[in-house]
């Protein structure tokens, strides 16, 4: 499981003209489902993410957690995180979950972050959305669960 996680100043996300989540400082979290991904790579990462330092103290360090600046979370559902394109022109999806799989996994993930005390607004899952952020620094990290 890969997370891409950019700090933002605020973020929302639109589907079919209407806004179905947004936040104001916070994380978005771009998230992608293999096939090998399980309830434990969801709840590292939510654990993970909860617990990272990212955001600058008073000595402009990186030193404080979402938590203590009172940032929020956007989730999205993101399968082309498993795209890959070292052959030829056109990306191959074949490591991504399917649907029935990724779904399910993206909304315990979800929970799991709810369960660390974090707000969790989210994309729609399977939808053309339109995400819209204000990149704050910029930060952007690649989060994963460890291999097995």
């Amino acid at each position: 499981m890969r997370v891409l996680l950019q700090r933002a100043k605020d973020a929302s996300v639109t589907v079919d003209g209407e806004i179905v989540g947004s936040i104001a400082k916070g994380y978005v979290l771009l998230v992608g489902i293999t096939h090998e991904d399980s309830e434990k790579d969801a709840a590292y990462l939510a654990k993970k993410i909860a617990g990272l330092r990212i955001y600058e103290d008073e000595e402009g360090k990186m030193n404080r957690s979402i938590e203590e600046v009172e940032g929020a979370i956007l989730s999205v559902s993101q399968f082309t995180l498993y795209g890959n394109v070292q052959k030829g022109r056109r990306p191959s999806f074949i490591d991504a979950a399917r649907p029935e799989q990724a779904e399910p996994l993206w909304e315990y993930f979800n929970e799991q972050l709810r369960n660390e005390g974090l707000h969790v607004e989210t994309g729609q899952f399977g939808a053309m959305m339109d995400v819209q952020l204000t990149n704050d620094g910029p930060v952007t990290l690649l989060v994963e669960s460890p291999k097995a």
